[in-house]
């Protein structure tokens, strides 16, 4: 990655310029990485459910009724 530096007279970085492919790039990255970061949550939450309705077959808890689920959406 070709990087260039805008400096104050004093050297002091304040700001960064690279070529449009390199951004471009990272901007792509950045999407897949917040794709994977849903994806990793919605697998989070469908594992609790799961073990929720686990445990009510269980009968270790009690079932929630469709209002408190709907709001917790």
């Amino acid at each position: 990655m070709e990087l260039q530096y805008i400096t104050d007279r004093k050297g002091h970085k304040h700001a960064v310029q690279l070529p449009i492919k390199d951004w471009e790039q990272i901007q792509k990255d950045l999407d897949e990485l917040e794709r994977l970061r849903n994806k990793k949550l919605f697998l989070t939450e469908l594992a609790e459910a799961v073990e929720e309705i686990k445990l009510v077959k269980e009968g270790k808890i009690q079932a929630r009724n469709a209002e408190e689920l709907l709001n917790e959406l």
